[in-house]
């Protein structure tokens, strides 16, 4: 049962995610269509993840300097819209660029969320799944997408690892933003799969609309993972580290 003092502190970070929620809304209530990018359209894309970005700093920027996990985090959504704002063009040649930017924001991601524990069975788990991936998508790929994409499912993997390594749902160490952190890099990993079978497959119906709520919805998860900073209990956690 989650204490008291975690459930009050769950619901105190309600109201500053009410814009998120807002700029969520206009996005899909818009439905800007996806053959007539412009900066407009683009804004409109990383308008949640720049709310995202203002959630964080509404916990003051000191915490921010002080917890370089909450850091990474803040900086990996910086990237994020970056990569977003190029997807609007991917059509126009940008696709690589997009790519880019979001790998740089798994590497962050997977920085913040830390290498202890290891928990090499999830590590294995993720590997394993990542080749799967891989393996789907590798008869669709041409020249350097080849590698690139290997590249990217490689890293996505990683930081669903660490993302997953550092879940404690019982005993001591228990703490509601590790679930956050697991929950939004499973479906950062569900959203990535959808853009690759989408682009390099055959087309998922409705793949727009379960692309941007899972990425959306994983983003605000991994953004709530940073409230409660990491850094005070990595003591406490290697000595449980496998």
């Amino acid at each position: 049962m989650l204490p008291l003092s975690r459930v009050f502190q769950v619901k105190s970070e309600g109201p500053k995610l009410v814009p998120f929620f807002k700029a969520t809304c206009v996005y899909f209530v818009l439905w800007l269509p996806l053959s007539s990018p412009s900066w407009v359209s683009a804004l409109i894309k990383c308008l949640p993840i720049f709310c995202l970005c203002l959630f964080l700093l509404a916990h003051g920027l000191g915490f921010l300097l002080t917890h370089p996990s909450a850091t990474r985090i803040f900086v990996g959504l910086v990237f994020s819209a970056i990569g977003d704002a190029f997807l609007i063009w991917q059509d126009q040649g940008y696709f690589l660029h997009g790519l880019l930017m979001f790998a740089v924001t798994h590497m962050l991601y997977a920085s913040a969320f830390g290498m202890r524990p290891l928990a090499l069975r999830t590590g294995l788990l993720m590997a394993v799944l990542a080749v799967l991936c891989y393996a789907v998508f590798y008869p669709n790929l041409t020249g350097a997408f080849t590698y690139l994409v290997g590249v990217y499912v490689a890293l996505v993997g990683f930081m669903g690892w660490r993302a997953m390594a550092g879940l404690h749902l019982v005993g001591a160490a228990w703490r509601w933003t590790e679930l956050a952190a697991g929950g939004g890099a499973l479906l950062f990993m569900v959203s990535d799969l959808t853009i690759g079978l989408d682009k390099f497959c055959f087309p998922v119906p409705y793949s727009r609309a379960f692309i941007m709520s899972t990425y959306y919805a994983a983003q605000m998860l991994i953004a709530l993972s940073a409230v409660e900073s990491r850094e005070p209990v990595e003591d406490h956690r290697l000595s449980k580290a496998k």
